[in-house]
């Protein structure tokens, strides 16, 4: 048994987040019990920020023993290599039918980028914010870094209509060939489940029923189902939700627990040096594109795919706070400035 298996697992969630949804397919696919917390639809989140320190503002957040995962798709990667299949869990790499090695990297690339970052903003432009209260819309405008104006955006719905058009007619194209999932793979992969996050959203929402049309996508819509049913079927083989608790709870649980050894991650001397910052020096973390409240700490670990940091909340007591690579921006702080 690996040693996170051990460790308890907690997600700091919200029921309406569809990243959280994402982690909990991810969760669901790997087969991992876990304990949840849920937190507030907009800021401020005392548990997170004052209980440990982690300012960073978008929803999920995965804590294994005493570190704790911001971004979905470092989530996945994590939950991989600290939760093997070589241990009996399921894997979100699987190997491609035929026999041929999971295609790992352009997986992980498509997650980040066409999934998260190119096909669900689009869906969340369908958001009614005319029918929302005045504090979610401008905790929203704070996060996206601009006003929502909510008449302009219901105006501009049949554009993304007719842009999501395309990419279903993208996602048509990519499994005309008759393959059962994305990637061509045994089970569904990190790829199926990034990318059908966002369709099974948006059937959710009333003017964008018609986009799946049976008609003109079968092999997508079937692809959704499928994909559904594949997660709400293993979902069910496990009891994989533990209890739901508190964010005190959760808190006392993290900070009794331990941390994966910092080496495994390791320090890249030569990309702390393209950065200008050292291990062990405080330093902000913040993400590039949207939701640009840093997190601030010291310096623990550095490598091509991750970067995590010391932060304390108001005990104290320290976690170990990790970020992918990529769409974030690491600066170094000033001790002081760190500590206010």
């Amino acid at each position: 048994m690996t040693a996170a298996a051990k460790l308890p697992v907690v997600l700091y969630h919200y029921d309406a987040s569809p990243f959280a949804t994402k982690v909990k397919n991810l969760l669901a696919v790997k087969r991992i019990p876990h304990l949840r917390v849920e937190v507030s639809m907009t800021l401020p989140r005392p548990d997170l920020a004052d209980r440990l320190g982690v300012t960073y503002r978008r929803i999920p957040i995965l804590a294994i023993g005493k570190d704790v995962y911001c971004d979905s798709s470092l989530i996945a990667t994590v939950l991989e290599r600290r939760f093997p299949p070589s241990e009996g869990y399921g894997t979100l790499f699987p190997a491609r039918k035929g026999g041929g090695k999971a295609d790992t990297g352009m997986i992980k690339a498509l997650s980040m980028t066409y999934a998260d970052r190119a096909l669900f903003p689009l869906a969340a432009e369908n958001l009614p914010y005319n029918k929302f209260a005045p504090e979610f819309v401008n905790d929203r405008s704070a996060w996206l870094g601009k006003k929502i104006d909510p008449d302009a955006m219901a105006a501009n719905q049949p554009v993304v209509k007719s842009w999501l058009v395309s990419h279903l007619a993208l996602l048509e194209e990519q499994l005309a060939d008759g393959r059962e999932w994305l990637m061509d793979t045994e089970t569904p992969s990190l790829a199926d489940i990034s990318v059908h996050f966002s369709w099974a959203w948006m059937q959710q929402f009333r003017s964008l029923r018609d986009l799946f049309d049976r008609a003109k996508f079968p092999a997508s819509t079937a692809w959704i189902t499928r994909t559904s049913e594949y997660i709400a079927k293993v979902g069910s083989q496990q009891k994989t939700v533990l209890d739901n608790i508190s964010g005190a709870q959760a808190a006392e649980i993290i900070h009794a627990s331990v941390s994966e050894d910092p080496r495994t991650v390791g320090f890249d001397e030569t990309e702390a040096a393209r950065l200008g910052i050292k291990q062990h020096q405080y330093v902000s973390v913040t993400p590039s594109d949207n939701g640009k409240i840093p997190t601030v700490g010291k310096l623990v670990s550095l490598s091509r795919e991750e970067v995590a940091i010391e932060t304390q909340g108001n005990s104290g007591k320290p976690v170990y706070c990790h970020f992918p690579r990529l769409n974030f921006v690491i600066k170094p702080e000033s001790a002081v400035g760190a500590k206010l």
